[in-house]
């Protein structure tokens, strides 16, 4: 069912609604029902909404992963080149090596956070735009349903 549908059950049962005397436009609803039509749409909200909450925790276990990635690329470059301290030629040739690997580690790091955030930015632009239209269709229904009860 879609939430199109849900919300015009919504309107058919809030027009179905016995008015109460004495109290001006004040009228009785079935709760138990319009408590279930809330469920239905809360049930058919888009799945772009967990998708982008997935997409915001897989992000952060990228960007960890590439944190640690880049840390045991350093550490291995650092023993690597305590390693090869006892000639200075070497020394200084691995030094050199482990600047360049730090680099590149950290270059990976930033183009993977900035893959990630435009990914993870996209999903949530088209997760807003979504529940942006339903918010708009949901004002819509609310401004009908007020139309109709004057």
């Amino acid at each position: 069912m879609s939430i199109e549908e849900i919300l015009e059950m919504m309107d058919e049962t809030l027009d179905k609604a016995v008015a109460v005397p004495f109290s001006g436009k004040k009228s009785l609803i079935d709760v138990e029902k319009m408590h279930e039509l809330v469920y239905e749409i809360r049930s058919n909200m888009p799945k772009e909404i967990e998708q982008a909450r997935n997409l915001v925790s897989e992000r952060k276990i990228i960007i960890n992963e590439a944190r640690s990635e880049a840390d045991a690329i350093i550490k291995k470059a650092e023993e690597r080149a305590k390693a090869l301290v006892s000639h200075q030629e070497i020394t200084r040739l691995a030094q050199t090596r482990a600047e360049e690997i730090m680099i590149n580690a950290q270059q990976k790091s930033k183009e993977l956070r900035h893959t990630t955030n435009d990914y993870v930015d996209n999903m949530l632009s088209k997760a807003e735009e979504l529940h942006s239209r339903n918010l708009t269709e949901i004002k819509k229904a609310r401004l009908a349903l007020k139309s109709t009860g004057k």
